[in-house]
């Protein structure tokens, strides 16, 4: 049997040796095996290092069952978000089209009046002169070398159930001569309707020298379920027409009306000029 001089020489022996197989720590070799973890183990601590603490199967599972939970949570809360969002633009897509249509629904009452007051307040568009006193038609005097030829022209807006149209679709006239026109209007409903009119001039120049004595322009028309009615329309132009050169080549004068519904009670003002 060996000594245990001899043990301890042949420990010193199996440090000086080279170790076997790929162990090696710092330096320090040794045999893996149940002594050679503890060794690492102690190794690893002495660098300040701490072993990582592995999970257990259940804690990971665990584990990944939050994560799912948190992220199913994290996707509802980016749904509401966006749902709210949506509600957000639609309610004010909405709003934007209701007032809209309520602009609209003013804008057509008050297209009348307003038109009316454009018109005679810049003399475009096919404005007519009117107001003219009996002293200055009686003394006017006809240009008999002019012939005008005149046509009648009627529509009703959407929003009105009438029936317009003119008696006649053409008369000839010349400068400085009244003539007369008729348009006849008829309430084919069972109810009452009040209309009222507006009136435009082609070519727009010569709006100016049309003159309108009488006429139902800019003027509620009540109708009874079923009534019909003439509407005059007395007029001439003035012989200053022949003098404006913009005017040597116009022979044809349009004059159109347009009736709408009117707001009952409702009766446009009169800015200082006739119809």
């Amino acid at each position: 049997m060996r000594t245990a001089p001899n043990s301890e020489a042949g420990q010193r022996g199996d440090r000086a040796a080279p170790p076997k197989g790929n162990a090696h720590v710092t330096g320090r070799s040794m045999r893996l095996g149940a002594k050679g973890w503890v060794l690492v183990a102690r190794t690893v601590r002495s660098w300040g290092c701490r072993p990582v603490r592995l999970c257990h199967r259940g804690n990971s599972q665990e584990f990944r069952g939050d994560q799912r939970y948190k992220s199913a949570e994290a996707v509802a809360a980016f749904r509401r978000q966006q749902e709210q969002q949506w509600k957000h633009r639609n309610r004010t897509v909405l709003t934007y089209l209701a007032a809209g249509v309520v602009g609209m629904a003013g804008l057509s009452y008050a297209a009348v009046p307003l038109y009316r007051l454009y018109c005679q307040a810049t003399g475009i568009s096919g404005s007519t002169s009117a107001g003219h006193s009996s002293d200055q038609i009686e003394t006017m005097e006809p240009i008999k070398d002019r012939i005008i030829k005149v046509t009648f022209n009627s529509d009703v807006h959407s929003s009105l159930q009438w029936n317009f149209k003119p008696q006649q679709t053409e008369v000839y006239v010349v400068p400085g001569e009244t003539a007369l026109a008729f348009y006849k209007a008829k309430n084919p409903t069972d109810r009452p309707i009040i209309g009222i009119s507006t009136y435009n001039i082609l070519p727009p120049e010569a709006g100016q020298y049309f003159n309108k004595i009488q006429c139902f322009c800019f003027e509620e028309q009540r109708l009874n379920p079923r009534e019909e009615v003439d509407m005059p329309v007395f007029f001439f132009i003035d012989p200053e027409f022949v003098e404006d050169p913009r005017m040597e080549k116009v022979n044809l004068i349009t004059l159109s009306y347009t009736f709408f519904e009117a707001k009952t009670g409702y009766t446009p003002p009169l800015p200082g000029r006739r119809c």
